[in-house]
């Protein structure tokens, strides 16, 4: 047997060679010096042989260790060598890995599916939150009381839809470390109760009336602004779209407008925003994501005509001032509406609001008990991208390209309330021209 002197001593020779323990262990000393542990054993009538490290990192007890740990694998009918390759392979070693380094690797997997304003909203919020409390504990010593002290801080702040949202990451992480095969207790789950309900929906401040949503159309439209902001505040209040699909809105989103031709009908004309910028715009509300198409009114049409000799070499229909290939800024409505006295009393996003509250009381007070009043219900979330209440997702797949006609006379119901009056667009659109005169 060998000594732990002798190992020490072992010198280099010309050639490899090899110096026995006992029970198939020996040391291999390689020409240049190396020396490692080496394991023979016999597998199915084979003579197989298993390297369990380098010396000195692994001592001669260790080697010995290793070597036993071989002999009872070898007992169970299995093969050692096969055994470590698997350890290799996921990485199942002496060192438990901590909540931070899975959460990296999780977010890495999931990165190329995930919109980058998602991807960094999603790693900001563990890098903030969850990193300096628990992130370098390993994920088996990180329990719900623990993972609740956590979200209880975030929840202290005010922050209580982030702290659900950071529940639901950490749960996803630990599926992914099971799925890995690390076999956790997932202390993410079965916790919600012992959080904060969520608070109401927010409310977001909008006229209700038409004569004042008329009033403040004409404020705003006659305010000394780019004309492009004030034409993306126009289309924002006749589609009653979210602001973020306007400040994205692309030319190529739009069919049925002939634009060489002023005079062409356009009695088709739509907006088609595309399903992947509907779920990067609903990532982290309840609707569902799909391609949303929006009937455009004959003075969208207008509207848009407009603003085309302005920004029609650019890919966005209300690009930034200092940029063609970037949109209009997401607070540069907010602001014109704030600088015109509206703070408080209506928001870019208040026009759905708008929408939906007059064009219901419109339906219900003209067709009363009629049973189209509940079809018209039903159309008017459509038109804002919600889900109807009720509503099967095979029902929601179908009703999205139906309705059209219906949807169509609703917008222009709309458009023809509250652009009543309404500075012609002409106007909007050479405020610049006459002042370059």
């Amino acid at each position: 047997m060998l000594t732990d002197k002798a190992v020490r001593a072992a010198a280099s020779r010309d050639k490899a060679y090899k110096l026995a323990d006992s029970r198939g262990l020996h040391l291999h000393v390689s020409a240049s010096g190396h020396k490692s542990w080496r394991y023979k054993y016999r597998f199915e009538n084979k003579e197989r042989l298993l390297t369990l490290g380098a010396y000195p990192e692994v001592s001669l007890a260790d080697a010995r260790e290793k070597r036993d740990e071989a002999k009872k694998i070898l007992r169970d009918g299995r093969d050692p060598r096969h055994v470590a390759r698997r350890a290799r392979m996921v990485s199942t070693g002496d060192k438990a890995k901590t909540l931070e380094e899975v959460a990296r690797e999780w977010h890495k997997l999931q990165i190329d599916r995930w919109k980058p304003v998602h991807a960094t909203d999603v790693i900001t919020s563990l890098e903030r939150d969850v990193f300096p409390q628990i992130g370098t504990m390993p994920l088996a010593e990180i329990d719900k009381p623990l993972l609740l002290s956590v979200l209880r801080k975030v929840e202290a702040r005010g922050a209580i839809e982030t702290a659900r949202r950071i529940k639901q990451r950490v749960a996803a992480i630990y599926r992914y470390a099971n799925a890995e095969g690390a076999d956790l207790a997932n202390p993410a789950t079965d916790i919600n109760d012992a959080l904060k309900p969520l608070p109401p929906s927010r409310r977001y401040p909008a006229l209700t009336d038409v004569d004042s949503i008329r009033s403040m159309i004409g404020d705003i439209e006659r305010a000394g602004a780019s004309p492009v902001n004030r034409i993306a505040g126009r289309i924002l209040a006749i589609t009653a779209q979210r602001p973020g699909m306007v400040r994205f809105m692309q030319w190529d989103d739009i069919t049925g407008i002939d634009w060489a031709d002023p005079h062409a009908d356009c009695s088709e004309a739509l907006w088609v925003i595309p399903a992947e910028r509907m779920k990067q715009e609903l990532h982290l509300r309840s609707d569902e994501a799909f391609q949303h198409k929006v009937p455009l009114t004959w003075q969208a049409v207008e509207a848009l005509r407009a603003v085309r000799w302005l920004t029609g070499r650019s890919p966005f229909v209300f690009p930034g001032a200092r940029s063609g290939l970037k949109p209009i800024s997401e607070n540069a409505i907010g602001y014109l509406y704030n600088r015109e006295g509206y703070k408080g009393r209506h928001v870019p996003h208040g026009w759905r609001s708008s929408f939906s509250t007059i064009m219901n009381e419109k339906v219900e007070r003209e067709l009363g008990a009629d049973v189209r009043l509940l079809a018209d219900r039903l159309i008017i979330d459509l038109m804002l991208a919600h889900t109807p209440k009720g509503m099967s997702a095979s029902e929601l797949r179908y009703n999205r390209a139906a309705y059209m006609g219906r949807r169509r006379e609703l917008a222009q119901v709309w458009s023809d309330l509250i652009m009543e009056g309404a500075l012609p667009v002409e106007e909007i659109i050479d405020s610049p021209r006459r002042k370059r005169r």
